[in-house]
């Protein structure tokens, strides 16, 4: 019995902490040992995709569009420092035999119907389509909307140094540059660029091309992630078809999209950072816990193999302590 009494008491010490096992004795002094937790598994779990919430996307992405808007345009129009860069980059353009601009939009606007279609495009899909990719994934791919939406937002906001620390003016702009303003001569509705809207909108914030970076965006993004192959061609045409109506309309020279292409890059490799991974490779859905987090996969239970009398471990555990005496 008196064995029996030591056995349990040793367990049922080993079972129960006591609060001197919670701290450490360091050279006669006692130090409090940290809780479990802390500042690292709570930046994990910010790390980790959750699923989206309808209400607080529709909210962050009215309020980041509208901050994104307000700085632009508080941007200070600095028309004669855009005026000398617009010069700079057609003269370099020039200068690497690629000043194919004014001949695009030239070509483009003798055919009505397309430079008029262009200008509607210019004006409209820049936020249709981008929208609907958003929509897409949080519908279809809610584990891997957070890592994409962050690409976006990065992106976007990258930008802001480029139209404050690089005023410029698009080709439309340009004293005697002999572009075509297609909005002006076609009185074409929406662009926010020429007409009643010009006044609402930072003229000489055209590097980086937004309308490159986010299109690129889209079409990476249903390229990786769609599974019809119409879907994914589609995606990979629409920046290229971007490219052509941005230059067309004369709003933009090609090295503005080169601009947008590098702030996307930015903004893949800051959401690579977070989540430690692209976000094509983070799992298609998240299973909710509380309607937000990750749930953990329960771990299984071992099967119990043969002792080294053949029969499992914890049969003999199991026996009576008095068979054994």
């Amino acid at each position: 019995m008196g064995e029996s009494h030591v056995t349990t008491q040793e367990d049922r010490t080993a079972a129960t902490p006591s609060s001197v096992a919670d701290r450490a004795t360091v050279s006669g002094s006692t130090k409090a040992i940290p809780p479990r937790g802390g500042f690292l598994p709570g930046l994990r779990s910010l790390r980790s995709p959750r699923r989206p919430r309808l209400w607080f996307e529709i909210l962050l992405i009215a309020v980041s569009y509208w901050l994104y808007s307000l700085v632009r345009n508080a941007v200070p129009e600095q028309k004669a420092a855009a005026l000398r860069n617009a010069d700079w980059i057609w003269s370099l353009e020039h200068t690497v035999g690629l000043a194919f601009e004014e001949t695009v939009n030239h070509a483009v606007n003798s055919v009505t119907w397309l430079i008029v279609s262009m200008n509607y495009y210019y004006a409209t899909l820049h936020f249709v389509v981008t929208i609907g990719v958003l929509v897409w994934l949080f519908r279809r791919h809610p584990g891997r909307y957070a890592a994409t939406r962050l690409i976006l937002f990065a992106t976007t906001a990258v930008a802001l140094l480029g139209y404050y620390l690089f005023p410029l003016a698009p080709p439309r702009l340009m004293n005697g540059g002999g572009f075509i303003d297609t909005v002006m001569l076609h009185q074409t509705w929406g662009s926010m660029a020429s007409g009643n809207f010009k006044h609402m909108s930072n003229q000489y914030a055209a590097m980086p091309s937004m309308h490159i970076g986010w299109s690129l965006w889209c079409g990476l993004t249903i390229c990786a992630l769609a599974t019809a192959p119409w879907a994914r061609i589609l995606g990979l045409l629409y920046p290229v078809a971007t490219l052509v109506v941005i230059v067309a309309t004369a709003n933009h020279f090609w090295l503005d999209a080169v601009g947008g292409m590098v702030c996307l890059s930015f903004g893949i490799a800051l959401s690579y950072a977070w989540y430690g991974a692209f976000p094509h490779r983070l799992a298609r859905r998240v299973p909710s816990r509380g309607g937000t987090r990750l749930r953990l996969r329960p771990r299984r239970t071992p099967v119990p193999r043969p002792g080294a009398e053949g029969q499992a471990p914890h049969a003999a555990h199991a026996r009576p302590m008095a068979e054994e005496h």
